[in-house]
């Protein structure tokens, strides 16, 4: 299993925007997807969004298609979520997997046991 530690959360007002990172170790970080998944208080694991080894295939939940970008630079072992318009319904604990899943539609992708390593999570809050 991987190291994963993420950043970048904070408190924002509603429109704004932030970038999260993952910084991972432990793996050959250009062998693996990423992915970030959040969680609210009282709400199960949503997913986010995921990026491929090579980056060359994403996908997003529909609660944030259009506003999240997801990328990696597998030179730094990190992958980033783009956060724009940000509404107050983000809020939550963020948190990066990586794993090896063999997906090829965005339902498989999705499901947390496709992922073995896990961060601690990274709080975003935004105010309306």
């Amino acid at each position: 299993q991987a190291q994963l530690v993420e950043s970048g959360g904070g408190v924002v007002q509603a429109g704004a925007s932030l970038r999260l990172s993952c910084v991972a170790s432990g793996r050959v970080f250009s062998n693996y997807a990423l992915a970030w998944f959040r969680q609210a208080p009282g709400k199960q694991r949503e997913f986010v969004a995921v990026i491929s080894w090579n980056s060359r295939a994403t996908f997003y939940g529909e609660s944030v298609k259009g506003r999240f970008t997801i990328s990696r630079d597998n030179t730094k072992n990190t992958v980033y979520l783009q956060m724009t318009n940000l509404k107050s319904e983000d809020t939550a604990s963020y948190v990066c997997a990586m794993g090896s899943p063999t997906c090829s539609d965005i339902g498989c992708y999705a499901r947390p046991w496709q992922y073995d390593s896990w961060g601690q999570g990274t709080q975003v809050t935004v105010s309306s």
